[in-house]
C-alpha cells in the first residue's frame, strides 16, 4: 500500500522546465490566427486607400470594334444605318475632375475601417490574455495543490514508521493505526487526482496558446498585480463609440458630395472609319467634357440624413449602457476583491493555528501521549485551512485580473 505513492515523496514533475505567465501570453499573442487577420485587414486597407488614389488619376482604355456588313445580290443591311462596316481602333482617356475635400473624405472612411480593426484587435488581444491568465492561474492553483499535499503525504509516510513501532509495543491500538492507514492511502489517492487534474489544466494552457505539447511544466507564481484602469473615454472598449460617431459623420459629408456637380474630361485618338471613303485619311483625335448636375431625386437626401440620425442615436444608446455596466462590474470586482483579501487574513490566522496544534500533536505523538485520532483530525483541519487559503488566494488572482482586463 504504502509503496504505490512512494514517487510522490519527491518533487513533482522534478527535471520539467519552468514557464512563466509571459511565456504562454507570448505564445498566444504569437499563434492567435484571429490578430493575424486583423493585421492582414490593415494592410488590405492601406491598398484600398492606394485604389481610391489610382482610381482618380487618368484612365487609359484601348478599345478596337471592327464591324463588315456586306452586301450580296442586293440584300443586307441598309447601307445608310452600317455603312456597309465600321472599324475603329482607338486609345481613349478619362480624367474625373475632383475636389481635394471629397478625396478626403473617401481617405477618411478607410482610415477610420482601419482605426475600428485596430481596436477591435486591441479588444480581442485583451480577451486572450484575459482567457489565458484565467487557465494560467488555475493551473498554478492546481500547482500548488499538489505540491501542498505531496508535502503533507511525506509527512504521514514520516510519521507512519513511528506509529507502526509504537503500535507493536502495544502503545497504540492496531485500530488506531490502521485508521492512520486509511488516512495515508486516501493522502496518496488525492495526491493522484491532483496530478490528473493538474495535467489536465495544463493541457488546456496549451491549447488556448497554440502550443502542441502535451508535457506539463512547472509554472511559477504568475506575479499579477492590480493595475490603473484608464480614463473611460480613452480605453479600448469605448473608443470604438468615438469612432462610429466620426463614421456617421463622415458619412453625412460623402452624401453631401453625392450632390454636387461633377465634371470629367474625355479624350481619345486612333483610327475610325467605314471603309466608304479614302479610309486612309481616317485618323484623328476627338475630346470633350463630361457634366452631370443632380436636380431631383425625390427627396434621398433627407431620408440619408434621417438613417444617419436614427444610427446616431442607437450608437448613443449602446454607449450609455456600456458606460453603465461597466461601473457596475468595476465596483463589484473591487468589492469582491477586498472582501477576498479580508477572508484571506482570517483564514491564514486560521492556518496558523491549525499548524501549531499538529505541531503539538506530533511531537506527543511520538511520546505516546496523544491519540491518533485526535492528530488525524488536527491534520484534516490543518488541510482544510490550507486548501481553503489556496482557493482564496486563486479567486484573488482571478479578481485582479478581471480588472486587468479593462486596463487598456
Amino acid at each position: 500500500m504504502l509503496c504505490g505513492g512512494a514517487a510522490f515523496g519527491q518533487q513533482p514533475y522534478q527535471g520539467a522546465p519552468v514557464t512563466g505567465l509571459d511565456f504562454y501570453l507570448g505564445q498566444a499573442l504569437q499563434n492567435n490566427p484571429l490578430l493575424k487577420d486583423y493585421r492582414n485587414q490593415a494592410l488590405a486597407g492601406e491598398v484600398d486607400s492606394q485604389l481610391i488614389a489610382a482610381s482618380y488619376r487618368p484612365q487609359v482604355i484601348g478599345s478596337s470594334t471592327n464591324v463588315y456588313a456586306p452586301t450580296i445580290h442586293g440584300y443586307g443591311y441598309d447601307q445608310a444605318i452600317s455603312n456597309g462596316g465600321n472599324f475603329t481602333d482607338v486609345v481613349a482617356v478619362n480624367k474625373t475632375l475632383v475636389g481635394q475635400k471629397r478625396l478626403d473624405a473617401q481617405y477618411e472612411t478607410i482610415r477610420l475601417q482601419n482605426q475600428g480593426l485596430r481596436n477591435s484587435a486591441g479588444i480581442s488581444e485583451q480577451d486572450l490574455k484575459k482567457s489565458v491568465t484565467a487557465q494560467y492561474i488555475t493551473t498554478y492553483g492546481d500547482l500548488q495543490q499538489l505540491v501542498f499535499n505531496r508535502d503533507i503525504y511525506g509527512l504521514l509516510q514520516k510519521e507512519e514508521g513511528l506509529l507502526k513501532e509504537l503500535t507493536q509495543k502495544n502503545v497504540y491500538r492496531q485500530t488506531d493505526y490502521l485508521t492512520f492507514l486509511v488516512t495515508l492511502k486516501q493522502e496518496g489517492l488525492l495526491l493522484q487526482q491532483l496530478d490528473i487534474q493538474y495535467r489536465n489544466d495544463h493541457g488546456t494552457l496549451n491549447y488556448l496558446c497554440g502550443i502542441n505539447d502535451t508535457g506539463a511544466t512547472l509554472l511559477v507564481d504568475p506575479g499579477i498585480r492590480l493595475q490603473t484602469l484608464p480614463d473611460i473615454g480613452s480605453s479600448v472598449f469605448f473608443r470604438q463609440f468615438g469612432l462610429d460617431s466620426l463614421k456617421l459623420r463622415n458619412s453625412r459629408t460623402i452624401v453631401d458630395f453625392g450632390y454636387r456637380p461633377k465634371v470629367s474630361l474625355y479624350a481619345d485618338g486612333g483610327w475610325s472609319s467605314s471603309l466608304m471613303y479614302e479610309p486612309y485619311k481616317n485618323f484623328g483625335v476627338s475630346f470633350g467634357v463630361l457634366a452631370t448636375v443632380p436636380i431631383y431625386d425625390g427627396h434621398q437626401r433627407k431620408m440619408q440624413y434621417s438613417k444617419l440620425d436614427i444610427a446616431e442615436r442607437t450608437r448613443s444608446g449602446y454607449k450609455d449602457f456600456f458606460t453603465r455596466q461597466y461601473c457596475q462590474q468595476i465596483a463589484q470586482l473591487e468589492q469582491q476583491l477586498k472582501a477576498t483579501e479580508d477572508l484571506i487574513g482570517q483564514i491564514d490566522e486560521q492556518v496558523r493555528y491549525s499548524q501549531a496544534l499538529i505541531d503539538v500533536n506530533g511531537k506527543l505523538l511520538g511520546t505516546g501521549d496523544a491519540r491518533i485520532a485526535d492528530y488525524i483530525i488536527a491534520l484534516g483541519n490543518y488541510l482544510n485551512a490550507r486548501n481553503l487559503l489556496t482557493q482564496n488566494n486563486i479567486t484573488r488572482l482571478q479578481i485582479i485580473n478581471q480588472i486587468n482586463y479593462w486596463n487598456r
